[in-house]
Formats: structure tokens, C-alpha cells, sequence
């Protein structure tokens, strides 16, 4: 099997579990996933708060761990992870997100990587910019070394990198806290996060969940529409591409993508991936992206006119404002004002209901 295949299913609430086994088995995924290795599930956590189409879905979570421990793969061996940000907080996360219930139910434990060994690893591979922001080294955490990994993220757009998928998801378990300081290079970063990968993982899945999807001022202050649709690749290069195309880019005008694929990382141009599945040739959502308050302020200050202060700003003990700003914008502002309606408007969908019934313990399988 080629890696440059992409599965894409439509999916329905009705269906999504039975629909996650059918894209798993699509794209052939016990060839790709050891059984026999430890893998790591890198789960999608954009904001502490739930909010539609900004981190893993509790019925993607089920979906892929309800088939995979169906399957024969031992819960023990499967990693659910996710990392801290600046104004995120993972256990709080997977609580508000339900993924802890999903997980307790087919006995894998969560790991907040805050809690576990870094090291500092010497890629071989020639970095374009990681090398150059962390001087003193990059410290990863020691468990990612040598395991599989399959991540979890959503179609959305990104202020800061135009589309976030696959390639990005990686972005919260490769670097440390610390990470923000690569948002004035991130093309360049998302490139080094491919290489870096190719040389931890020996297995790559992506399975990425389109049942809501954010447009706008993503990763998190979007505006959610429910496309019902599942993809699955084990090439991030790809799935980001076709996740790109049905959003409405073309992906090879986004620069992560087109370099990835000059380095022979993946591969972005839409007419070499083979679509397995449903027929998207027709599908066009229309997103454009835009830069929430934050991500505005924050490329005025790295790449702007206000970039004379960004080392006093950003580089400094008062860096302390940058999350504070953030999360009063985000968590006191953006989220209570605009959206709380917005979810109200979502619980109507059959997306908030399913969601509704996960948060009630009577999740559909």
C-alpha cells in the first residue's frame, strides 16, 4: 500500500462508530500499526474549554480505541497523550473534552506529558529553523522515542499556519511549553516536526475527524459547521492536503505543505493522492482564514511593526502577559460573549446532541 492514499467516508451521529471502523479498515490500518508495538495516540487539545471543532471528538476518540481494542491491540500497549500549552491544561482538557470516560471504558489510561521524562534528542536530520530556536537543544518527551503514533485531529483552519491537521497535531507533543516561540517561523517548524517525526516514529496514522469543522479565526475562536465527514492516511502530508482541498485552499499555495512535499516528506499535490472512499472532487467548503485578536497581536509582535519589542515582549520575564492576555480574551471574553451562542446554536445540531449524550454517560455504542 502506497502511503499517498487517503480514506474519506460521510459519516452520520447514527453511524460514527461503525463509520470509524469502516475508514480504519479502508485505509488498511493493521498494516500500517504494528499490533505487536506500543503505540501512542496523540489527541488533539486546542483549548481546555469544549468547544466544536477545536480538539478530538469523544466519538473519534471511541471510534478508533473501540476498534483497535475490538481488533486484538492491548489497551495497555495504546498511549492516549496530550501536552500543556501556555493557556491549556490537559487533564482539565480531557475531562471537558470526555475523553477521560472513553478511555476509562476500554481500560487505556491518559498520560498529560507535564508528568512524564524529556530529553534532549540530536535529530540527524538538517533542520530548517527548531535548531536555531532552541539552541541548547530540543527536548522531546523520552516515551515518544522509537513507538508508533496515530494522531487525532480535526479540519480546521489556523491563524497561524492557514490549515492545522496531522502535521500541526505533532506541535503539542514534540516541543515543550515553550513551543510559542516557533510561531514566528511556523511553516519551517511544521517541516522540522515531519523530519523529526520520520526519524521517532516507525509507523505514522492519521485519523482526522471532519464531523464539525472550524472556519474562520481557528484553532479556536472558529465558527463550527457540521460536514460529516471521517479521514484517515498514513501520510500527514496528504490527509493535511485533502483536508486543505475540501476547505477550500489549494495546497500547494500553503507553505508547509508544498515544502513538505519538496523534501519528499509526503506528498501535497491533490492529483497524485488516491482518494479511497466517498467521491469529494465536487466538495468546497468555502473556509477562509482569519486571525483571532490574539494570533494578530502575537504576529504584530514577531513579524509586524511592533516587532522592535518582541524580544522585551516575548523573550523576557514579562513574556508572563502573553498567556495571561490570552486566556482573559479567550476565557473571559471570546468564550462567555460570543461562544456560549455559538454552542447553544451547536447543541440544536445532531452533533451537540451526540455530544449531550456523551456528557450523560449514554454514548451511541
Amino acid at each position: 500500500m502506497t502511503e499517498s492514499r487517503v480514506a474519506v467516508l460521510k459519516t452520520d451521529s447514527g453511524n460514527i462508530l461503525r463509520d470509524y471502523r469502516r475508514l480504519l479498515e479502508l485505509i488498511q490500518y493493521k498494516s500500517i500499526i504494528d499490533i505487536n508495538q506500543d503505540t501512542i495516540i496523540k489527541l488533539n487539545l486546542s483549548w481546555t474549554k469544549y468547544f466544536p471543532a477545536c480538539s478530538s471528538q469523544p466519538w473519534q476518540v471511541e471510534g478508533v480505541v473501540k476498534t483497535m481494542v475490538e481488533d486484538g491491540y492491548r489497551p495497555d500497549r495504546l498511549l492516549p497523550l496530550e501536552n500543556k500549552t501556555v493557556v491549556t491544561h490537559p487533564w482539565k482538557g480531557a475531562k471537558n473534552n470526555l475523553w477521560l470516560p472513553v478511555l476509562d471504558k476500554y481500560g487505556l489510561k491518559f498520560t498529560a506529558l507535564p508528568e512524564v521524562e524529556w530529553i534532549v534528542y540530536n535529530f540527524k536530520s538538517e533542520l530548517l529553523k527548531l535548531n536555531e530556536i532552541f539552541p541548547d537543544g530540543i527536548e522531546i518527551p523520552q516515551m515518544y522515542v522509537g513507538k508508533q503514533i496515530i494522531h487525532l485531529p480535526t479540519v480546521k483552519t489556523h491563524g497561524h499556519s492557514i490549515t492545522t491537521g496531522a502535521i500541526k497535531n505533532s506541535f503539542g507533543g514534540l516541543l515543550k511549553e515553550v513551543r510559542h516561540y516557533a510561531h514566528k517561523y511556523m511553516h519551517e517548524v511544521l517541516v522540522d516536526l515531519m523530519l523529526m517525526q520520520k526519524e521517532l516514529h516507525p509507523n505514522i496514522l492519521a485519523v482526522m475527524d471532519g464531523t464539525v469543522c472550524g472556519d474562520g479565526a481557528g484553532p479556536r475562536t472558529m465558527t463550527p459547521h457540521s460536514k460529516n465527514l471521517l479521514l484517515a492516511s498514513a501520510d500527514s502530508v496528504a490527509i493535511d492536503a485533502v483536508a486543505a482541498k475540501l476547505m477550500g485552499f489549494d495546497p500547494l499555495s500553503i507553505p508547509y505543505l508544498r515544502m513538505c512535499q519538496e523534501r519528499g516528506l509526503g506528498t501535497a499535490d491533490i492529483a497524485k493522492i488516491e482518494i479511497l472512499g466517498d467521491d469529494i472532487t465536487e466538495i468546497n467548503f468555502g473556509f477562509k482564514t482569519k486571525k483571532s485578536f490574539v494570533i494578530w497581536g502575537d504576529q504584530m509582535l514577531r513579524k509586524g511593526p511592533l516587532k522592535f519589542l518582541e524580544k522585551i515582549a516575548l523573550h523576557s520575564p514579562l513574556v508572563v502577559w502573553a498567556p495571561m492576555a490570552s486566556n482573559i480574551y479567550h476565557d473571559w471574553f471570546w468564550y462567555p460573549v460570543v461562544g456560549k451562542s455559538i454552542i447553544r446554536k451547536y447543541s440544536r445540531s445532531e452533533w451537540g446532541r451526540l455530544f449531550d449524550l456523551y456528557k450523560k454517560g449514554r454514548n451511541p455504542s
